[in-house]
Order: C-alpha cells, then structure tokens, then sequence
C-alpha cells in the first residue's frame, strides 16, 4: 500500500512538471510580430525632394531617424503637424502641430509640450542635417489619440528658423521649408 501511495504521488508530480513544460515551450514559441516601420519622404517648396525619414516602433515610442540635403545651414525647428497634407510652397495644408492632449508649445514651456514637438535640426555648411532620437509621446499604433496614424494622418514639417522650444504655438521657428506625409 505504501509503494502505491509512493507511485501515485510520483506520477502526479511528473504529471504536473509536464504541463509545466509543456505551457512554458508553447509561450516561447510564438513569434512577436516584427516592428512596424514607415518611410517618409521630405519636399521642399519646389516639390522637390530634401531627405527622408524613417520611423519605427519601438516599446516607448516612436525612433525617428531624419536625413536633409540641400537646406539652408543653421538651426531649423522640426514638429510633427496634425494632417497628412504637403502642398508647396507654404506647407499650411499640414495644419498646426499635432497636439492631442492640448498642451501650450515647447520643451521648456511649463503648460507644454505639444505631442509633435521635436528637438531641432542641425544643418551644416553644405546643408546637410540629421536627426536621430525616440519622442516617447506619441506611437505608430493606430487607434490611440497620439498615434501618428489619426484619421487625417499627420506629417513632418522642418521651419526655417530654430524652435525657442517655449512660444506657443510655434516656437517662433518661422515659416514652413519642407514637410512629408506620414500615413
């Protein structure tokens, strides 16, 4: 009697060690679904393109990578903007910035900052400008209220003057050199 006692309490603890693994190998082996990624290319005034950006899902947002050629060199303000519209020369098609939560503009603005706000973009001597880095405000997701994928989509829009990062509702970056739709 004390052997089955033994048995049956052994082939119940190699029962449930079973399922253990069997649920652990089933969790890893699904797959993740890879990150989403979207190509953006950037015109200027002449509907002629000056770079592209490249934006990518990632667990805390959204990686921005942006490349410019042909701008002026200096400082340029650079936001997401609320639609998906880029009719040159001015860019106002694009609306204002993209602002869900219905903040004041800027970084250093203590009722901000917009969801589209940016850091700026810094152009060299031969015009050449990059921008890499993670804004962890808005997402790819569709369906969210900051995902950069609304109804009306949004867009990229790099100013002719740096942002002040603290003027609402612009930063005081001037008008409009280039925008890329995102959608």
């Amino acid at each position: 009697m004390k052997s089955m006692q033994i048995m049956v309490t052994a082939s119940l603890g190699l029962m449930l060690l079973s399922g253990c693994q069997t649920v652990r190998s089933t969790s890893v082996a699904e797959p993740t679904a890879p990150p989403e990624t979207v190509r953006v290319t950037l015109i200027g005034a002449d509907n002629q393109s000056v770079g592209s950006a490249q934006l990518t899902a990632v667990s805390n947002g959204v990686q921005m990578d942006v490349q410019v050629s042909g701008l002026s060199p200096g400082v340029h303000g650079l936001h997401i903007h609320e639609k998906a519209r880029c009719e040159a020369p001015t860019f106002d098609s694009a609306g204002s910035h993209f602002n869900p939560h219905q903040k004041e503009h800027g970084f250093l603005n203590p009722k901000g900052a917009h969801a589209g706000d940016l850091p700026n973009l810094v152009v060299d001597a031969q015009g050449n400008g990059r921008f890499s880095g993670v804004t962890k405000v808005v997402v790819l997701d569709r369906g969210k209220s900051n995902s950069l994928f609304k109804p009306d989509g949004t867009s990229l829009v790099i100013h002719e003057k740096a942002d002040d990062l603290k003027t609402d509702p612009s930063g005081n970056s001037g008008k409009r050199i280039a925008c890329g739709a995102v959608k």
